[in-house]
């Protein structure tokens, strides 16, 4: 109870100083949707030009990009840690955070929380929702709950691997590092992977899963049978991408000698 407590009296804290400037906050929100409207935008006019993408069709497409939203949106909200490198490690602040009680990953977690971001996930709902109509698909009674799981796998990769990027940071000074090298290659999770290559298939299944963020899930909801084992992995996936990221943050902690080292 005593984590929950502090993570609600981040939240309070955290609308109360954003609701000082009200019109950042709108536009923060009306940013995140322009740039998944442009997104969809652009599925729309590839599909001006093609009646399928290797076999999927514009709804199946579309669908995958509502779903891939979900995830994304709810990482984006409690991971948000783009410019770790910068705050915490060239300014100094992770010095601040290792003398507080609470893991440090939590308390840099809490810091950057932005609710904000949550609105996407009703972008992508309703996105599924279009497609789903579309489609014609139908849904089974235990859907929902098999979709919560879906996401919460999706949730643990992209956690996973970002965590272990900021933990670049113990050991480098760049500013940017990878981070937005790898913000592109995940963005390759919201197409159907039949449309590339071979090495590319094989990268965002094994190296940077990507695919467990859009296509796999989806793949069940699209009733595409032939995918279903890596449909039914994204949740374990997740799990151990997570962990694993979260031993290469605490393995960097250790390492870390503070800013003035």
């Amino acid at each position: 109870m005593g984590n929950i407590d502090v993570f609600w009296n981040y939240i309070k804290q955290y609308f109360k100083s954003r609701l000082i400037y009200r019109m950042d906050f709108v536009n923060e929100i009306f940013s995140d949707l322009c740039m998944q409207a442009v997104s969809l935008i652009f599925i729309l006019v590839v599909f001006q030009h093609t009646p399928a993408m290797a076999g999927w069709t514009k709804e199946e497409v579309i669908f995958i990009y509502g779903y891939f939203l979900v995830p994304f949106s709810i990482f984006q909200t409690f991971f948000n840690l783009w410019d770790f490198n910068e705050r915490y490690i060239i300014k100094g602040e992770m010095d601040r955070v290792l003398t507080r009680p609470l893991h440090n990953l939590a308390q840099i977690v809490l810091e950057r929380t932005q609710p904000e971001s949550l609105f996407g996930i009703m972008t992508g709902m309703f996105i599924m929702g279009y497609a789903a109509v579309q489609l014609d698909l139908s849904f089974a009674w235990y859907d929902p709950l098999i979709f919560i799981v879906l996401v919460l796998g999706s949730v643990g990769i992209y956690a996973g691997v970002y965590v272990a990027i900021a933990s670049i940071g113990f050991y480098s000074d760049s500013r940017t590092g990878i981070a937005p090298m790898i913000f592109n290659i995940q963005n390759y999770g919201r197409y159907p992977l039949d449309v590339y290559n071979k090495a590319i298939r094989f990268i965002l299944t094994w190296i940077l899963p990507f695919a467990y963020v859009g296509m796999y899930p989806s793949a069940y909801f699209l009733e595409r049978k032939m995918w279903y084992v890596y449909t039914f992995a994204t949740p374990f996936v997740g799990g151990f991408v997570f962990i694993l990221g979260i031993a290469i943050w605490n393995f960097g902690v250790k390492q870390y000698r503070g800013a003035g080292s």
